[in-house]
């Protein structure tokens, strides 16, 4: 079924003795802001745990194929496009390759890859595809509380080649860092944009697909580098029109988090989340406006 109501949400997830989105320009640091020191997490890092979480529960099969995953060539995906349109590239001589045909290809993608008619995507190559523009978006996630970045010594009891365990004289100890955020909170915010969903074909059940990769998409992106990350909160603003009812920043500042002490934090029970001045409760709110 197509959308017939907008949507915003608010996403509060958090991160104990973990990195959750290294820098690497900064040699993989946690991201932060310079002038506040409060952290941040990229939307496309949230976006990969999304794409991620719906492959693996769906397969990676149409219509829930995922577009921008590991290892992939787009321009070999664009191809299967046109061949499913039954249009031969191989005489096509127009510049991008496509020509009048671009439309119908950019509709078979968005049907049969979900992060194309959810995020949108710039199919823009050689193979040309066109463009989409999603009527899902993310801000960066950032933190509650400026963090702290812990630095620690790490040992890997052996060494690459030959070469260094003799400088070693059979040691083979390498020495390494790793970076943590001992903990921190954060939130994100989300837009769903049922004008654009018609667009695309975004459904109400690749909304509730989404929902449910939100709550549940750090279960199944587990490594050690991450430490332990956590969805502890997605508030979803339900409007009852197409165009929404009030501002989204309007519905965001309905939620309050803060500390509840000014002693370091080291989990969600440090700080009082309060929505419309009650407390919240862990898991999916939904509130209609």
């Amino acid at each position: 079924m197509e959308l017939s109501k907008r949507y915003d949400f608010i996403l509060l997830f958090d991160v104990k003795d973990g990195n959750p989105n290294g820098d690497p320009d900064a040699g993989n640091l946690p991201r932060i802001d310079p002038e506040t020191g409060e952290g941040i997490v990229t939307d496309v890092c949230l976006k990969r745990k999304i794409r991620n979480y719906v492959g693996l529960m769906k397969n990676d099969q149409p219509p829930y194929e995922i577009y921008v995953k590991e290892k992939a060539i787009l321009n070999n995906t664009h191809k299967r496009a046109y061949q499913a349109i039954d249009h031969d590239l191989s005489k096509d001589t127009s510049k991008r390759k496509g020509g009048d045909r671009v439309d119908e290809a950019r509709a078979w993608m968005c049907q049969n890859f979900f992060d194309i008619r959810t995020f949108g995507a710039v199919m823009t190559t050689t193979v040309n595809c066109g463009q989409v523009r999603g009527p899902v978006q993310l801000t960066f996630a950032r933190s509650i509380d400026p963090i702290f970045t812990a630095e620690h010594s790490i040992t890997r009891m052996a060494v690459t080649t030959e070469e260094e365990a003799k400088k070693q004289s059979g040691d083979n100890r390498t020495m390494g860092r790793k970076f943590t955020v001992p903990y921190g909170l954060y939130k994100a915010h989300g837009f769903v944009s049922p004008a654009l969903a018609a667009q695309t074909g975004f459904s109400t059940s690749d909304l509730e697909l989404l929902w449910e990769a939100l709550i549940n998409m750090f279960e199944y992106d587990r490594s050690a580098t991450r430490g332990l990350m956590s969805t502890q909160h997605l508030i979803v603003f339900e409007h009852n029109t197409v165009l929404g009812n009030k501002p989204a920043q309007d519905q965001f500042s309905r939620l309050v988090v803060k500390k509840i002490d000014n002693t370091p934090i080291r989990s969600i029970d440090g700080y009082q989340i309060l929505l419309d001045g009650a407390p919240l409760k862990r898991g999916v709110t939904t509130i209609s406006i």
